[in-house]
């Protein structure tokens, strides 16, 4: 008990930085000018992890009843039970594919200029060449549902002639104007429940 007294302030202050911070780039982003160079930001991804993160922010306190099994009667383990599975059905899930995509795309910088025929993707600082005669196939994976917390994560896989596979991920940006982009390519539309890239 005499850990919680000292515990409150830093987490006090470490809400408020982390408020501070984003927030900042929040008022930052509106005055910055177009960039046509994407990357895994943090803005990027807090704004695809947040409902996940809120999830499980709001239903961990009630996980901790956990530690009291023994002493709850039986309904509530029951309701707990229940509760453990809503939260951890609804955040985990997206919180899995952020992850995966972060481990994809975490070196991948995607550059892309519609309005001057520009695609181009650089794995660390190596520039990948191809062009759209170089595409062989491209799929635009989306998720089938709207209304999920993973609905936003989707991604685009590029074929090319060499038989390499380049993978953008919604981390870098939003993949429907780069689809549009390619829609003179053999582009395939497919829908997943869960799109695992």
């Amino acid at each position: 008990m005499k850990l919680l007294p000292f515990l409150r302030p830093l987490l006090e202050a470490a809400a408020a930085i982390a408020l501070m911070v984003v927030g900042l780039r929040f008022i930052t982003n509106f005055f910055a000018s177009k960039s046509r160079v994407y990357r895994p930001t943090f803005l990027r991804q807090f704004a695809l992890a947040f409902w996940p993160l809120l999830c499980l922010g709001v239903g961990l306190p009630f996980l901790a009843s956990f530690f009291y099994l023994g002493a709850i009667p039986a309904y509530e383990q029951v309701l707990l039970a229940a509760l453990t599975l809503l939260i951890l059905g609804f955040s985990m899930p997206a919180l899995v594919l952020h992850a995966q995509y972060y481990a994809r795309n975490f070196h991948t910088t995607l550059v892309f200029d519609p309005k001057h025929n520009v695609l181009e993707v650089y794995e660390g600082r190596v520039r990948i060449p191809f062009g759209k005669s170089d595409l062989v196939r491209v799929e635009h994976v989306t998720c089938k549902s709207r209304r999920m917390f993973w609905s936003n994560y989707n991604y685009i896989k590029l074929h090319l002639r060499t038989g390499e596979v380049l993978t953008l991920t919604s981390l870098l940006t939003r993949l429907q104007p780069v689809a549009e982009f390619l829609r003179n390519t053999p582009l395939e539309h497919q829908q997943r429940w869960f799109c695992v890239a």
